[in-house]
């Protein structure tokens, strides 16, 4: 049986994770304070500094403004803006 390395053998690992976390609780405070923004459906991801939007909103000018709120926390590398406006990319059938 081969045994796997313990996750705290990687320390870097554990900043990147810790730092990801701490992106992903600011991005979701500033975009549940904003006006345009805290009543949407709106989740926030972060991965190696990207953030990730997934989730509904009313309309474009509130996507627009939940990127750009995600934008302004420093250490943000990328915004990937995956919302989606309400009645949008759902098919019938």
């Amino acid at each position: 049986m081969t045994s796997w390395p313990h996750p705290d053998h990687f320390p870097e690992h554990n900043r990147v994770l810790e730092e990801d976390l701490r992106l992903a609780a600011l991005v979701a405070q500033r975009i549940s304070i904003d006006w345009t923004t805290r009543r949407q459906q709106i989740s926030v991801t972060v991965q190696n500094a990207v953030v990730i939007l997934t989730g509904l909103v009313a309309d474009p000018t509130t996507r627009t403004a939940a990127a750009e709120l995600a934008w302004d926390v420093p250490g943000v590398f990328d915004v990937c803006n995956a919302l989606t406006l309400y009645g949008q990319g759902r098919s019938r059938g």
